[in-house]
């Protein structure tokens, strides 16, 4: 087998952790945090620029992460203030590690400032099922996988191999811990918030920052509290409490905010059932969500071989791993926002299609369902992903598995029935304890512990639904459902709910399936009720270990070669973006005014283009394929030609690009509210950097994205007068040359930009308007902008220090 192959025995090295930190190198799990140093850093913040307010959880462990309180002269403004901040760990998945690992050997570092990890889940395409799919991957993206494991060993990175499981379930099992401070390159690593953990995604240039020991900047964010009351009744499932928050709040409704919820109501929730609540977050636009610390917190911690972590926050519970009493006390008082959730009250729910934040309770489904025309038969159900494959979720679908099994029933004709194991020690428990049976006995097939079909690697092209691209639905427990997304159709509507649900549908074949109130019928025609889901919190025999093949490997060589072929179609080393010239932005052209939602898949697409995330140039050529054009009916993918004389006349939006480019035209995107939500993908920045834009003025922005455009040197501008200043460029805007008035003295105190927008017509000016707009960087991101990248002033502040130290 090509698993089997891929690396040699002698080149492993499964280290324990006392080794690992003798010499310091990776680690295979987290240690007990430095509760004394937060500690330490918090009491300093509040007896200075806090004034010893009383804080949420959310606030205090940004302020104890905090690089520099003694330079702070006043408290932090949520909303305006910049916060630099030391994160304890980071963890990358190997779509986005490409990058962030190209970008970090521009650093000049030998070595990962704070422990890391690459976890290979991305590229494992779902077909044949297991471990044929993870021999498959072997085959097809084993440069990268050499390329990332060479890169781990050298800087001292821990490498989880593929089909090891998925990198938030790996972390919330290994490197989770309460109260400290990690980024991820994904944007679902606020999973981990359900471990008491403050997890934020980011793109690579950010996690690079951690890497390189230099503070990291975050927004100071306002705190959004969620009461929740009342426990979860049995057909109820935490995946519910997010699907309805998402459906009160919108896709952007979280921006700028923490998440942190408390209440009775955590109390009944499990560790893993946080998780998925928090993981789910990243559909509101939240920068990140966090629970308090909990009694199954620690029962997870001391089930995941971590009880020293367990012990040692069972005594931060009351000082450090919750919110100050005062706040618990008054909530209105403290947090910017509250909403509640009553548990008792709330039903399971679906939300879709297209969008995470369509939120339609399962009372009125079938309504719904006939009334906006969805289509009522389920071609596939899925169980997994990130979300939702912890042991409790697999065993309270088994248990629904086990009674369809009892009746003589198995999935509905038409249906297929896919299940994702989160990790290969939930996969190996659940083969141990009869719940993957219980999934095949009804017809399932068991996928790698890897991503597939929740990214879009699913290998779905001989289905006839995709191949002629009918309308379909596909019930699933991810966490992202955005047109296209799961199997390439944009026709596939993806509806998302809990692991329950997806079962239920799978038995019935309909979305239109209540099993609260409908039934099935058995092999004999008599109808049954399904009884209420039951299932194990933890498993009652522990975690099977799984296999070792499957463990991280932990070698440190800082001699290691890293292999970059440069006739390589997969990687690309990377030329450093040229710094600003200094000067205002002129002549400047329009390459397209983007209609409506889009997210970073619009902008940069997963699918089959994930094997080029270490090649940017090959990646550059699906840059904002998935764009609609306002300008032209909301057409996709196509613009008009700015230039007179230059090809194409009217082509592809990356065409167009790479032509503007070739000839030294430099251009820019207008785009619409929450430009560039979902994914943390930085490549959704330096794809347009790599084609020369050097602006997107927007509506608004999702906040990730917003931070990697600044990280890769493009300008992100905000119209001051949204409704009525975008609307100017939706009429021929390939008639416009804009430039700029502001830039030249840009700083974080004036934000004011403005864009001088002349529409030109045979050479002539026929009219010209004004435009206001605003930006948010900070002094440091100024920087970036002026260096060309964040990157570039990183690799000038190494060598400055390399001539200091001569």
């Amino acid at each position: 087998m090509f698993r089997q192959k891929a690396i040699s025995s002698a080149s492993r090295h499964y280290a324990s952790a006392a080794a690992a930190a003798s010499r310091g190198g990776p680690q295979p799990r987290a240690s007990v945090p430095n509760y004394g140093l937060f500690a330490s850093r918090l009491a300093k913040a509040r007896a200075t620029v806090l004034e010893d307010k009383p804080l949420t959880l959310a606030q205090k462990i940004l302020y104890a992460h905090l690089h520099d309180v003694e330079k702070m002269t006043s408290a932090p403004i949520p909303g305006e203030s910049y916060l630099k901040l030391s994160p304890d760990r980071v963890a990358m998945q190997d779509a986005s590690a490409q990058m962030a690992i190209l970008q970090f050997m521009l650093s000049g570092m030998k070595q990962t400032a704070v422990p890391t990890s690459i976890h290979c889940d991305h590229l494992v395409e779902a077909y044949e099922g297991a471990d044929l799919d993870v021999a498959r991957s072997w085959q097809t993206s084993r440069e990268i996988y050499e390329f990332l494991q060479a890169a781990s060993e050298k800087y001292g990175i821990a490498f989880w191999r593929p089909g090891s499981g998925i990198i938030h379930q790996l972390v919330l099992e290994n490197y989770a811990a309460p109260g400290t401070l990690m980024l991820g390159t994904d944007s679902h690593t606020p999973n981990a918030g359900g471990l008491g953990m403050l997890a934020i995604g980011v793109g690579g240039a950010d996690a690079v920052d951690a890497m390189a020991a230099i503070p990291w900047e975050l927004k100071a964010p306002r705190v959004l509290g969620v009461h929740l009351r009342g426990s979860l009744h049995r057909w109820g499932s935490p995946k519910d409490v997010i699907l309805a928050l998402a459906g009160k709040l919108s896709v952007r409704g979280g921006t700028g905010y923490i998440v942190e919820y408390f209440g009775q109501g955590v109390e009944s929730l499990s560790c893993t059932g946080m998780a998925t609540i928090c993981n789910m977050g990243a559909e509101v636009g939240a920068t990140t969500s966090v629970f308090p610390y909990t009694d199954s917190m620690a029962r997870y911690l001391a089930a995941t071989k971590r009880a020293d972590i367990a012990d040692a926050a069972d005594a931060q519970r009351a000082s450090y791993l919750s919110a100050d009493p005062q706040v618990i006390a008054d909530p209105a008082m403290f947090y910017d926002e509250i909403v509640e959730i009553d548990l008792d009250k709330l039903e399971p729910g679906y939300n879709g299609p297209a969008t995470p934040d369509l939120h339609t309770p399962r009372s009125r489904m079938a309504k719904a369902v006939a009334a906006k025309g969805w289509s009522d038969n389920v071609s596939a159900a899925l169980i997994g992903s990130c979300t939702n494959s912890s042991y409790q979720d697999l065993s309270r679908a088994a248990s629904l598995a086990r009674q369809a099994s009892a009746r003589g029933v198995r999935v509905a004709e038409g249906t297929e029935f896919l299940v994702s194991p989160g990790s290969e020690q939930i996969r190996a428990t659940m083969e141990r304890d009869g719940i993957q049976k219980a999934f095949e006995d009804i017809g399932a097939k068991v996928l790698a512990n890897a991503c597939g079909p929740c990214i879009g690697q699913w290998n779905r092209d001989e289905n006839p639904l995709v191949k002629t691209r009918a309308t379909n639905s596909i019930v699933s427990s991810f966490n992202r459902n955005f047109r296209a997304r799961n199997d390439g159709n944009p026709n596939t509507m993806n509806f998302l709910t809990s692991p329950e649900m997806v079962l239920a549908a799978a038995l019935s074949g309909r979305l239109s399936f209540n099993p609260l109130t409908d039934a099935l019928q058995d092999a004999q025609g008599n109808e049954f009720r399904l009884e209420p889901p039951t299932g194990d919190e933890l498993p009652r025999d522990g975690y099977a270990a799984g296999r070792d093949e499957y463990q991280p490997l932990l070698r440190h060589d800082p001699t290691k070669d890293i292999p970059i072929s440069r006739s390589s179609t997969r990687l690309q080393t990377l030329a450093p973006f040229a710094p600003w010239d200094g000067s205002e932005f002129a002549d400047t052209r329009v390459l397209v005014v983007v209609q409506g939602k889009c997210t970073t898949d619009h902008i940069s697409a997963a699918g089959k283009w994930l094997k080029y995330k270490g090649h940017l140039e090959n990646l550059a050529r699906n840059t904002l394929i998935g764009a609609a054009n306002a300008a032209m009916d909301g057409q996709v993918n196509v613009v008009r030609n700015a230039v007179s004389g230059l090809e194409p006349a009217q082509g592809t939006i990356p065409d167009v690009a790479a032509a503007y480019k070739t000839a030294g035209i430099p251009w820019l995107v207008v785009a619409d509210y929450n430009y560039g939500e979902g994914s943390a993908r930085e490549h959704a920045a330096m794809q347009p950097r790599f084609l020369g834009c050097n602006m997107v003025v927007a509506r608004s922005f999702a906040r990730i994205h917003e931070t990697n455009l600044k990280k890769q040197g493009v300008l992100p501008l905000v119209f001051a007068n949204p409704s009525v200043d975008y609307s100017i460029f939706t009429t021929d805007p390939h008639q416009l040359v804009v430039r700029t008035e502001g830039v030249e003295s840009l700083n974080e105190h004036n934000t004011i930009v403005w864009l001088i927008v002349d529409r030109v017509v045979d050479g002539a000016t026929v009219e010209s308007h004004t435009i206001e707009c605003n930006h948010t960087m900070s002094a440091d991101q100024i920087a970036w902008f002026k260096a060309g990248s964040a990157l570039n002033l990183i690799a000038s502040q190494q060598q400055k220090q390399k001539q200091e130290r001569k």
